[in-house]
């Protein structure tokens, strides 16, 4: 069964989409064709807009599902007529607010992702930087400046969870692969060893890591189930020693394993 849902918005449609897939993700039996379109904030662009709805209802013999976060009355008038199913997501809340509050919504497009905070911003910028300079722990003199530090076997999600985290939460994190080298003594990395109130550590299935590492050294040693058994048999071995905190982070996506870390660790979020 397919439907076709459409998060549009009249800013970024980042809150539509947000929102929209976390609802539609409780209906796995049904396969969604998802369309992000931003921007509809002119009546031209509106009408463009219900064509594309009215198509789709064509096409797919149902109803689309349009999330919205349009805040301008006349635009949302126009997108009303689609042929489509309306999930109104700022008139859903803004209206009961309103009367909790008693003050009436500045109806702002884009208010949520502006700047509203200089600092904030600055620092997750900051942070975004910090996590590209000390990548792959090809740097770690700078690891007395880091909130984190993520260790684990290559391939096993370090760099898009400290990018993740710098990006959303500001949060400076520096991530260091474990080799085979580090595993020969069964000793923590020298480079870590002053840092170890800061190491929080990933690990994976090794058939899954075996078929990530085969997508960019087919048929290598290195992407080996054997090896890739051995790394992670050893490398959660030293966790355990070392008493380190790990996450398995094979059935969890880059905004799980972030928001994990963030509770574990008790990082504070600089938003």
């Amino acid at each position: 069964m397919k439907r076709t849902a459409f998060f549009i918005s009249d800013g970024t449609g980042i809150t539509a989409e947000a929102l929209g897939h976390s609802l539609l993700a409780q209906f796995g039996k049904i396969d969604f064709e998802r369309v992000t379109v931003p921007y509809i904030d002119d009546v031209e662009k509106a009408r463009d807009m219900v064509k594309r709805i009215n198509s789709a209802a064509e096409t797919d013999g149902a109803r689309p599902l349009v999330f919205d976060t349009i805040l301008d009355s006349s635009i949302r008038e126009i997108i009303s007529d689609a042929q489509g199913f309306m999930v109104d997501i700022f008139g859903t809340f803004l209206g009961p607010l309103e009367n909790e509050l008693q003050s009436s919504s500045s109806y702002s497009v884009g208010k949520s992702h502006s700047i509203n905070n200089e600092g904030v911003y600055e620092r997750r910028i900051a942070a975004v930087n910090f996590a590209l300079d000390n990548d792959d722990g090809a740097r770690t003199r700078h690891y007395d400046e880091a909130d984190l530090i993520l260790v684990g076997a290559s391939r096993s999600g370090k760099t898009p969870t400290c990018l993740y985290l710098a990006l959303q939460y500001g949060v400076k994190a520096a991530n260091y692969p474990i080799t085979e080298d580090d595993l020969s003594d069964q000793q923590m990395p020298t480079a870590l060893r002053p840092h170890k109130e800061k190491i929080f550590g990933l690990t994976i299935e090794p058939e899954r890591l075996a078929t990530i590492r085969n997508e960019r050294r087919p048929n290598s040693r290195y992407a080996s189930i054997q090896q890739c058994m051995h790394e992670i048999e050893e490398i959660e071995l030293m966790y355990r020693r070392e008493r380190i905190p790990y996450l398995n982070t094979t059935a969890y996506s880059v905004e799980e394993i972030s928001t994990r870390i963030m509770v574990t660790t008790g990082l504070k979020r600089n938003r």
